[in-house]
């Protein structure tokens, strides 16, 4: 198997970080972004302010949490946090969120999705993790379907925007599924 392991928190682009003091600015402007409010949560889009923001963040028992930065430029586009776990049965959810609208669309997602499932399966000993997401984000589904995250489940008319309902789907991806397709993947790079 090729997996990078030469640093747990790098990629080819990004890397994790804990939450830094200055970051509450930059969340801030995410919080103006109604595309953003949606897309993250199936919540009412309501800006945090600089207080929640302060306090958001911090590793619990069970959840680990990281702000994603550019390696170059040392930029914080977004975050990425295993929450929701279950110790005792090698589970957790994944929430993820591209803030920066101009790192969107360009592949960022799908390495942060790669790092964190890396971190989950290989430091945190997890076999499954799953994930929750609204069926209009259909750039969100490619992206965990990239990484190979199967479709489990379906709540119907479960989120109600702008008059419509969605169905909110459940997803999912278990240790062998995406050591396999990682496997698959960094061998078609290599090719």
């Amino acid at each position: 198997m090729t997996l990078t392991t030469d640093n747990l928190f790098y990629s080819k682009r990004l890397k994790m970080t804990p939450p830094r003091p200055e970051d509450v600015q930059t969340m801030l402007q995410w919080n103006e972004d109604p595309e953003y409010l949606r897309n993250v949560d199936t919540d009412l889009a309501i800006p945090y302010s600089e207080k929640q923001l302060e306090d958001e963040g911090e590793t619990k028992n069970k959840e680990v949490y990281f702000r994603l930065r550019t390696h170059e430029e040392d930029t914080l586009i977004g975050f990425v946090v295993i929450h929701s776990i279950e110790w005792n049965n090698r589970c957790g959810q994944l929430a993820i969120g591209i803030g920066l609208a101009k790192y969107r669309n360009k592949g960022y997602g799908t390495e942060a999705l790669n790092l964190i499932l890396r971190y989950a399966f290989h430091e945190m000993n997890l076999d499954r993790v799953g994930l929750d997401v609204i069926a209009y984000n259909a750039k969100a589904i490619r992206s965990y379907e990239k990484v190979g995250f199967q479709l489990e489940g379906r709540a119907r008319s479960a989120v109600y925007r702008d008059g419509k309902r969605y169905d909110r789907l459940m997803m999912g991806i278990l240790r062998p599924e995406w050591e396999t397709h990682n496997q698959i993947q960094t061998e078609g790079e290599q090719v």
